[in-house]
This record gives structure tokens, C-alpha cells and sequence, in this order.
């Protein structure tokens, strides 16, 4: 995780903002929401009335006063961490979406008026065709002339030029992407800056509705959601306070049994003691935080829901093109045919290369120097190059003395040097299959009449993906990539990429399927993709991750949209969401733990002045009823904030199976959550027993 952005846990402005929030919460409209710490409230409530009139209940010890201050300040403290917990990870994350903000500036648009078709982009002076407004006024379907050190208006679609884009605003990556119409990174983000050249974009989203506008609203967290598993925990902490509160009401009439007057902040004191506060008050944070750590890796979520599921995902379905690998066959070796030796081939591919921009023809010269290639591009300043068309299918240059070189598919190759009265070798068919049996695109290349041999042309499969699908095999999720290659090509990219299965030959309408049955067989499943053609299977899946290089499309379709369209995150995003999980767990098994200790501090000091038996599990030593009472109180608001960094940070996830794993919980927070209160309720009384003997508790 280094190579991602690091942020500041709690940044000063996040503080201030937090301790503010953490005040604002109090409204019990709000607390509502949050039962176990609304049963908190509500016993500072009460305490607090018994603190101005503490014979509200009957006859009270005058000294009782003192005891209902110090109780419901100790329970104001409890709320107000929870609030405080709850408020540092939203605060993260409209920090996140303020700096988002900065690039909503107030951006002017140029207008192209389509009824003419020659604006002359090059020029800076003003021109006739272009009309100068407001981003915000901008329509869908408007036509926008974008110049180098401008800023994209909104979003878009390349639909002419070829530009480097500067997207650090939003991704935080420094190095520029290439934008052009028609690739596979045609798709423009607004607030985004053309870094060189130009780009005509076509809006494609309405002001206050762009990518941008969505990730400020999802990054803020505005319309966060429970997700299951959290509605599941909420509804346990919900019936273990029931169960507590029962537990309690008993409690008072044992007392009364057993002659002992339990006051009513001594009840409440218990009752807040013992119900899961812990859990209760940090897992509001634990889910905002989720959001807040996929964004911290450039993938922004749009709920926490999405977060969740994937830790419990079983499959990652990966589209091909522009996700496992980078949507463009590069050169990757040359075979020579027809006597031709491989450094004839290579320096005849080069010069036919020299200027065709297209990322093959970029790819030929850029491998061809790298294998030793001595062509001097300004020897051939003059030549005469020509480019690619659909109806030759071939492109190459004409040499000041009278050599034509050309390069493309071998039946065009192979009519023009039969035209040219030259011989097809007969080792060149073998190399074409051998080309096309390792999946990938053969190129032949000839001078005059004369074949030189093919350039291997192959898909180039994104760095870092074998090891991280990997990883993902090992925590138990299996791997499949969709592509409308044969199966043959499908093959061999896949055993290079390392997935586990593939689907050869694939349509949307395949995908689809596939996402589906593996659904109704009650798996869950994550879809990565890019393009329009993914858009279908991205809405279907549980978890839809769609590339910000893709098209607007599939970015509408998905759940989540990785700002730098690096398909190796998936494994960071379900590490995420299992950590979401284990965190969540991992607290739970800690507050519930902590009740066991709680237990044995409290109940004890409560009955061993009427029960002397009781002093035996008075384990502890704690010197008397109030500050065993108070202790518990104190050690139970405490922990709370001391939680804070785990909650937000997570634990950390190590794969391991389901036994080892719930081991591992019990032992280190399970055990741990029942050794920390002893040790921490036994410090808070030393502490406190002088003062409550100065207050003659």
C-alpha cells in the first residue's frame, strides 16, 4: 500500500470540526439512530436530573450528589467520544472532498459551433466559431474546444485530437494521460487540465452532475447506507442491551432481597457498563472509514455497502481489453522469412515506422532500438510516408531512392508483392501461425517485392497482475477474464495473466449470463471493466469496478470507479472490505469480552458490604462500591477514543482460513478485551479512592 497516497490521521481542522460534531450529535433525533449510546444519553439524562434533585426517586443520602455529578459527567464523556469517533471519520472525509472542491473552479468553456468544421485549434486569438461561456452552462451534447493549460469543463468524450491530460486533481497521480478519440481512453474527467495539444470533447453529463460532483457527494459520505452485516451487528448490540437492562431491573430487587438499596446512577452506571458501549460507539466510524481507505488508493466507492461486500466476494470476473491488458497489441519480437537476416527486418520496420503515431507503429521503433537498431531517424525527413488505411491495410514509406517498404496484414502484404511480380517464402506461413498460435497479431513487412519476415505483435498484459490474482487465489477467490478473443488467443493471455478460467469469445449478453448463474448459486461477484460493452455485466455484479480510462457508461453502471485504472487494486479493494469485516469483528469480540471484566468489578463491590461471600470474587481488590462503580464507568468511556485509530485504520488482514482466523480473534482481542479492563479499572481505582475519600464516597 506505500505507493498510495498517505493523509494525516487527525489534521487540526479535522479536530476542530470533530469535537464540534461530536456536541452537535447530542440531539437525541440523531442518538436514536445509534441505540446503545442513546441508552447512554439517556442515562446521563436521568443521572443528571438526579444530580438536581436527587430524592426524585425518594430519600437519598446527601452524599449521593456528588456521586450522580461525577456519574453523569462520566456518561456525557461516554456520548461524546462515541460522537467525536463517529464525527473523525466523516471529518477524513469532507477533507478528502474539500480538496476535491478545489477543482471546481469557476472554469470558462469554448463553445464550438458545429456548422463549421474549421476552427483553427492551433490559434489562441479569439475566433468567430467559438463562443465563450460558464462551465455551469454547459449542455449535455455541447461540443467544447479544450487547449493545453485549460481545463476540461465537465465530463466528456474525446472526439477529436490527441492530448496529455494532467488528472492529478483527482487521482493524485503526477504523470499525464494520454487522451484521443475513439481509444480506449477517450473518456475526460472535468476539473481535469489538458497538459499539451488539444481535444474537442462532447459533454456527456449535465452541470452539477458530472464524476466529479459524485465523488465530492460519496466521499463526503452524504448518503451512506448500513450495510447488512452492520444492520446485523446493530440488531445484536440491540437485543444484548435488552438482555442487560433485564439483567439490571433483576439485579435492583435481588438487592432489595438481600437488603442492600442499589441507587439509581449505580443502576444506570451498570447498565452502561455492561451493554457493548465499545462496539456501540465506534461503529458508525468503522464503516465511514471503509469508504475513507479505498479512497486513500484512488477508488472511490459509492456507498459503504459496496466496501462490505467485498469482503465476502468469491469471484472477480476481469474484462480484457483495457483492463488485464493495456487495449493496444504492441511489438514484442520480429521473426525474419525469405532469407532476410533480423537485423534487416528490424531496421525495415523501424524506418516504415518512423512516423506513424499509432501505439503499434510507436511500439515497432521503440523495440526495434531496444534490440540494437542503428536507423537515423533524420536521414529520412524526406521520405514520403504513408498511413494506415482501412482499404489497404498496410501503411510504410517511400525512400528518396525509389524503395518502398511496407508493413500490415500478411494477405495485403502478400497481393502487393505479387503485384510487385515477387515470391511468397514459404517459411512465412509458418511464422504468421506461429505469431497467431501464441496469440498474437502478426504484421509482415516487405521491401519492393522482396518479404522480410513478420513483427510479433501481442497484447501486454498490465504489470503486477500474475501475483496479486495470485493472492487472491490464495484467500480463496477465483479469477476469470472475458474477452471476444478466440480461444486459442483467449488461452494464452490468460495463462500469462495468471486467472484461473477465461470465457473465449464473449459478448455482453455472456457476461451477463455467467454473472447471473454464479449469483443464483449464492456467490457473490465482482466485475472489473471499462467499457460500454461492460456497462451491463458492471450493474449486474455485487461488486462493480469500473476503470476512470473506460467510458461514462460504465462508469454509471458501477459501484466503484478505480481513478487509475489499475486493475491490480481489486485485491487492495477485497483486502479492504475483509479488513472492514475482521475490524468489525475483531471490536465486537473486544466490548463483549470487556462486560466479563466489568462483571467481576462491579457486582462484587456492589453486594460483598451485605454478602461477605461476595468479597471473594472481588478479584480485583477494588477499595469500595463507588470506585469500583466509577472505575468501570471511567475505564468504559476511556477505551473508547484509545479505539479510535484501530477503528479508523483497521485491522490489519492477513489471509488464513475461517478457524484460524476466529483463533486469532479470541486469543488477541477476545482474550485481550477481558486482561485490559483488569488491569485498567484497577489503575483508575488507585487513582480515584484518594479523591472519593476526600468526597466521603
Amino acid at each position: 500500500m506505500s505507493k498510495y497516497k498517505k493523509t494525516k490521521f487527525i489534521t487540526k481542522d479535522i479536530l476542530s470540526s470533530s469535537v464540534k460534531g461530536a456536541f452537535i450529535k447530542l440531539n437525541p433525533v440523531y442518538m436514536i439512530k445509534n441505540p446503545v449510546m442513546f441508552v447512554v444519553e439517556l442515562g446521563f439524562f436521568i443521572t443528571l436530573l438526579l444530580s438536581v434533585f436527587p430524592d426524585i426517586f425518594g430519600k437519598q443520602d446527601d452524599s449521593l450528589r456528588i456521586y450522580n455529578i461525577i456519574v453523569s459527567a462520566i456518561l456525557l464523556v461516554t456520548v461524546l467520544f462515541a460522537n467525536f469517533a463517529e464525527s473523525a471519520a466523516e471529518g477524513r472525509g469532507k477533507a478528502q472532498a474539500a480538496s476535491l472542491k478545489k477543482t471546481q473552479k469557476e472554469v470558462k468553456a469554448r463553445i464550438i459551433n458545429t456548422n463549421y468544421n474549421n476552427v483553427n485549434v492551433g490559434d489562441n486569438d479569439d475566433n468567430d466559431n467559438e463562443l465563450i461561456v460558464d462551465a455551469a452552462e454547459l449542455k449535455k451534447g455541447d461540443v467544447v474546444l479544450v487547449k493545453a493549460g485549460e481545463i476540461i469543463p465537465n465530463d466528456g468524450e474525446v472526439i477529436e485530437g490527441i492530448a496529455s491530460v494532467d488528472e492529478s486533481a483527482i487521482t493524485g497521480e503526477s504523470a499525464p494521460v494520454v487522451k484521443e478519440a475513439g481509444g480506449d481512453f477517450s473518456s475526460v474527467t472535468g476539473g481535469t487540465t489538458v497538459a499539451s495539444d488539444w481535444l474537442k470533447i462532447e459533454i456527456t453529463s449535465l452541470p452539477g452532475e458530472s464524476f466529479l460532483d459524485k465523488m465530492i457527494t460519496m466521499v463526503e459520505g452524504a448518503k451512506r447506507q448500513k450495510t447488512p452485516n452492520e444492520i446485523a451487528l446493530t440488531t445484536l448490540l440491540v437485543s444484548l442491551t435488552i438482555i442487560f437492562m433485564i439483567v439490571i431491573v433483576t439485579l435492583y430487587h435481588i438487592g432489595i432481597y438481600s437488603g442492600v438499596t442499589i441507587p439509581v446512577s449505580t443502576l444506570i452506571a451498570l447498565t452502561v457498563c455492561l451493554i457493548p458501549t465499545t462496539i456501540g460507539g465506534l461503529l458508525s466510524a468503522i464503516g465511514i472509514a471503509g469508504i475513507d481507505r479505498v479512497t486513500s488508493f484512488n477508488v472511490i466507492a459509492m456507498s459503504g455497502n459496496a466496501v462490505e461486500a467485498c469482503g465476502d466476494v468469491d469471484t472477480v470476473i476481469l474484462d480484457k481489453t483495457g483492463t488485464i491488458t493495456y487495449g493496444n497489441r504492441l511489438a514484442f519480437d520480429f521473426y525474419p522469412a525469405g532469407g532476410a537476416g533480423k537485423q534487416e527486418l528490424i531496421d525495415n520496420a523501424v524506418i516504415s515506422s518512423l512516423k506513424d503515431d499509432t501505439p503499434e507503429g510507436k511500439s515497432i521503433v521503440e523495440l526495434g532500438y531496444r534490440l540494437g537498431s542503428m536507423v537515423k531517424p533524420e536521414k529520412y525527413l524526406s521520405a514520403a510516408f504513408t498511413p494506415f488505411t482501412a482499404q489497404t491495410r498496410m501503411s510504410g514509406v517511400n525512400l528518396p531512392d525509389g524503395a518502398v517498404i511496407r508493413k500490415g496484414a500478411p494477405s495485403a502484404i502478400e497481393k502487393y508483392v505479387k503485384s510487385q511480380n515477387g515470391s511468397i517464402p514459404l517459411e512465412l506461413t509458418q511464422r504468421v501461425n506461429e505469431i497467431s498460435s501464441l496469440g498474437g497479431t502478426p504484421l509482415v513487412v516487405c521491401n519492393g517485392s522482396k518479404i522480410l519476415g513478420a513483427i510479433y505483435l501481442k497484447d501486454t498484459i498490465k504489470q503486477g497482475l500474475a501475483e496479486r490474482f495470485r493472492r487472491l487465489r490464495a484467500i480463496g477467490i477465483k479469477t476469470i477474464m472475458c474477452t471476444g478473443d478466440n480461444p486459442l488467443t483467449a488461452a494464452t493471455i490468460a495463462q500469462e495473466a495468471g486467472v484461473d478460467d477465461f470465457i473465449a469469445e464473449c459478448k455482453p449478453e455472456d457476461k451477463m449470463a455467467f454473472i447471473k448463474k454464479e449469483q443464483a448459486a449464492g456467490k457473490l461477484i465482482a466485475m472489473t471493466g471499462d467499457g460500454t460493452n461492460d456497462a451491463p455485466a458492471l450493474a449486474q455484479a455485487d461488486v462493480g469496478i469500473a476503470m476512470n480510462s473506460g467510458t461514462a457508461s460504465a462508469k454509471e453502471a458501477a459501484n466503484m470507479v478505480d481513478l487509475d485504472s489499475d486493475p491490480t487494486k481489486i485485491l487492495d479493494v477485497v483486502e479492504t472490505g475483509k479488513q472492514l469485516l475482521i475490524t468489525r469483528g475483531s471490536l465486537t469480540t473486544f466490548s463483549i469480552a470487556n462486560d466479563i471484566a466489568k462483571y467481576f468489578a462491579i457486582i462484587p463491590a456492589m453486594f460483598m458490604m451485605v454478602i461477605p461471600e461476595m468479597r471473594q470474587l472481588n478479584i480485583m481488590g477494588l477499595s469500595t462500591p463507588y470506585s469500583a462503580i466509577l472505575s468501570a464507568l471511567i475505564f468504559n468511556a476511556v477505551i473508547i477514543p484509545l479505539l479510535i485509530p484501530l477503528a479508523m485504520k483497521g485491522v490489519k488482514y492477513t489471509p488464513m482460513s475461517a478457524g484460524r482466523l476466529l483463533m486469532r480473534n479470541i486469543s488477541i482481542y477476545g482474550i485481550g478485551g477481558v486482561i485490559a479492563p483488569f488491569a485498567g479499572i484497577k489503575l483508575i481505582d488507585i487513582m480515584i479512592t484518594p479523591l472519593l475519600h476526600m468526597t466521603k464516597l
